[in-house]
């Protein structure tokens, strides 16, 4: 099939006697070819399998894998390595190192628990210990209440008959006091201390002089120090020395287990096994062949969706049809777009893919609001250096990649606009005489001066001949204008909000063609399908669409496109007319095929087909972003980089302020196109995601499909036996 559908699915079912499931499960492992649908125990006299034997010891171990790898930080070999040496090692040293780890991690704890508590009682007896009184001295009287805690302001115990024995002193700010009162006085001395500011402090446990407890604890707390940082030393040494080998071995562990518990996802009798799932059919005869050693009975129908099937809408009560989980074209080009189209969900069964789509519309709609050959560059950068150090790790691979491709966006871009890190490389002043007008040479052209911009050096990049840089321009009509370099900060600014808006509605009516070829060939998910149901349901919103242009063109005018003023405005009537049609027959859609009262639809059709105008001005922020993005670096050029480069070029009159002044300018001019190259990354993601997921995607997208998991020895660190 082509890249716009997912592969073909089929349903398999393999039987066989009891004694070789275990075969025929190790040879779905190794075909990872399968997604194994769990039996759920409707059948009479089958149930679901037990594990094997075996299955729990290789638990255990795997239990303290996990263990081990979640209180470390450690990564795997940079290539698969073979799996012999692996399972040695499984089998001989690193379950005992593990053990050795997971000791010495049980002891930090012990240790830190230890020292948290350590410190504790180390500050109770910091402070106690300016009092001069012993430990056994504070508290535990039978005739007297004590208070022992820190006061913001000297107690007053005047309007007492009889005075408490108070103790005062200085532990670092705080104020100490001990204050002891008979038992019949503590209410009163309690009040006292409290508008004193008093709180109490914890009182250290046992007796003696808190001093030479304090000598002690801090001996302790020293000896529980260098003990915990002696561990975590030698835990830092397992790690560098036993890290790879942790990855690995965790990696076989869990394809054991696998493979050791698969047999409860099967269904078994007595004497006999039933697999059950899904697969490629272009994999079809291979898995067949690989299981018919095992089993007694294989075979794989290739699955037929349904034209209408599957619905759930009010007109569809008894057509629900199984889908199969959804597998991926094989991709290597465009695979990174896959982690946008994952981020919403993969399209359901038989519907378009819009992975390939996106491969060259993000990038687009990305370098359109970027655009900048400095910020492309430094993008495409990035996304080589986390190529570069992916190592097997293949979501990191794919996200270098999808840097790259919205970097090479931003490059080409940035070359049209003639960009490069906020300034323009075209930078032209009109020559003026003294009285202020301007210079025209012979045939009444105007005199500009030398290309000023501070990358003007770049202008060797336009191999053509540019009038001070401007090269050919397009009116192709319809008010769409093309020129090259497209200067769209300054000249073409307006060109660049009429493109976003035709991006935006070829973008939208796209988005409509894809929905009416779905509901065509598969309906809409309520039980239509058909070319009538495809018409009122997208078909309805693609002469909205083209109708409301029609209007708003004529509406506008056309000054200088192909069409003159008259023929522009002629197109008014016509594409009122099929705007009310359009809103007519969507009244008519909503009743049909969505159920709504057709009361109801008199004041919600108009208001549905209103929504389509604001969904075709979203695209204008294919504009407004990277406008905001330029006006920030050409701040920054301006306020920053320009007066750095006057001090640089007259140093022999440089002040000592100006040499002072030198690093902070660059520093900051740095600061700045960091900050602007970070937004931009930023800011423009947000908004191309926005304008699939949200404003193409909803168009024809339906986010249901499973995805396809088979079941498999799949390998990261660890070659596949």
């Amino acid at each position: 099939m082509s890249q716009v559908n997912t592969q073909q699915m089929g349903r398999f079912v393999a039987a066989g006697t009891k004694d070789n499931l275990s075969d025929a499960i190790g040879a779905l492992a190794k075909l990872n070819a399968l997604h194994i649908l769990d039996y759920d125990g409707s059948e009479d006299g089958f149930s679901l399998g037990t594990p094997e034997p075996s299955s729990e010891e290789v638990g255990r171990a795997l239990v303290k894998a996990r263990s081990a790898a979640s209180i470390i930080d450690f990564s795997g070999p940079e290539s698969a390595v073979p799996t012999g040496p692996v399972r040695d090692s499984l089998s001989k040293e690193l379950p005992n190192k593990i053990d050795d780890l997971l000791q010495a991690q049980s002891r930090i704890d012990e240790l830190d628990n230890e020292i948290s508590s350590m410190s504790e009682e180390q500050g109770s007896l910091e402070m106690v210990a300016s009092l001069g009184l012993d430990i056994e001295l504070l508290s535990g009287y039978d005739s007297l209440a004590s208070f022992v805690g820190t006061v913001t302001d000297a107690p007053q115990f005047s309007n007492l008959e009889e005075s408490p024995m108070v103790f005062n002193s200085k532990s670092g700010k705080h104020n100490l006091v001990a204050v002891f009162t008979k038992n019949d006085s503590s209410d009163e001395v309690s009040k006292s201390l409290e508008s004193a500011g008093f709180e109490s402090i914890p009182l250290p446990s046992g007796e003696g002089s808190p001093t030479e407890r304090l000598s002690e604890a801090m001996k302790l707390m020293n000896d529980l120090v260098n003990e915990r940082e002696s561990l975590s030393e030698q835990v830092q040494e397992w790690v560098s020395e036993n890290g790879e080998a942790l990855a690995c071995g965790l990696e076989v562990l869990e394809r054991d287990h696998d493979v050791l518990t698969a047999p409860t996802r099967v269904a078994v009798s007595d004497h006999a096994f039933v697999i059950d799932g899904w697969l490629v059919m272009s994999r079809a005869e291979e898995v067949m062949n690989a299981l018919k050693p095992f089993c007694l009975h294989t075979e794989a129908s290739q699955f037929e969706l349904v034209a209408g099937g599957g619905g759930h809408g009010h007109s569809d009560h008894d057509h629900h049809q199984e889908m199969p989980p959804i597998a991926y074209q094989e991709r290597s080009t465009s695979k990174p777009m896959e982690l946008l189209t994952d981020a919403v969900g993969r399209p359901a069964y038989g519907r378009i893919d819009p992975t390939i789509f996106m491969m060259f519309t993000y990038p687009l709609f990305f370098g359109m609001m970027l655009g900048d050959m400095a910020y492309g560059l430094i993008t495409m950068g990035v996304g080589w250096m986390v190529i570069r150090n992916s190592g097997t790790n293949d979501m990191l691979m794919l996200g270098g990649k999808f840097l790259t491709y919205i970097g090479l966006g931003t490059l080409i871009f940035g070359y049209i606009y003639a960009e490069f890190a906020g300034w323009e490389i075209f930078l032209y002043d009109k020559l003026t005489y003294a009285d202020g007008s301007y210079m025209k040479d012979s045939a009444g052209h105007y005199m500009y001066s030398e290309n000023l911009s501070p990358v003007a050096f770049l202008a060797n990049l336009y191999p053509f001949n540019l009038d001070h840089g401007y090269g050919p321009v397009a009116d192709i009509g319809y008010g769409i204008t093309l020129s090259f370099p497209f200067h769209r900060v300054g000249t073409h600014l307006e060109d660049l909000i009429v493109l976003t808006i035709y991006v935006g509605f070829f973008h939208i009516l796209m988005g409509l063609a894809i929905g009416f070829r779905d509901i065509l060939l598969y309906g809409n998910g309520h039980g239509g399908v058909g070319l009538v149901c495809a018409f009122f349901e997208k078909g309805t919103w693609m002469a909205l669409l083209i109708g409301g242009w029609m209007f708003a063109y004529g509406f506008l005018g056309d000054n200088q496109g192909w069409l003159g003023a008259e023929e522009a405005e002629a197109l008014m009537v016509p594409g009122a007319g099929i705007v009310i049609v359009s809103v007519v027959l969507l009244m008519w859609t909503l009743y049909k095929y969505h159920g709504v009262p057709f009361p109801i639809n008199v004041g919600l059709a108009p208001i549905e087909a209103v929504g389509m105008m604001p969904t075709v001005i979203s695209y204008v922020r294919l504009f407004a972003v990277g406008i905001v993005g330029v006006k920030i670096a050409e701040t920054g050029n301006e306020k920053l980089f320009e007066p750095l480069a006057h001090i640089l070029e007259d140093m022999a009159h440089a002040s000592t302020m100006d040499f002072v002044s030198i690093p902070l300018l660059l520093l900051g001019w740095l600061a700045v196109q960091a900050f602007a190259w970070g937004l931009g990354v930023f800011s423009p993601n947000i908004h191309a995601a926005r304008l699939h997921f949200v404003e193409w995607m909803r168009q024809y997208y339906d986010s249901s499909g499973e995805e396809f998991r088979p079941f498999g020895l799949k390998s990261k660190y660890v070659e596949v036996e």
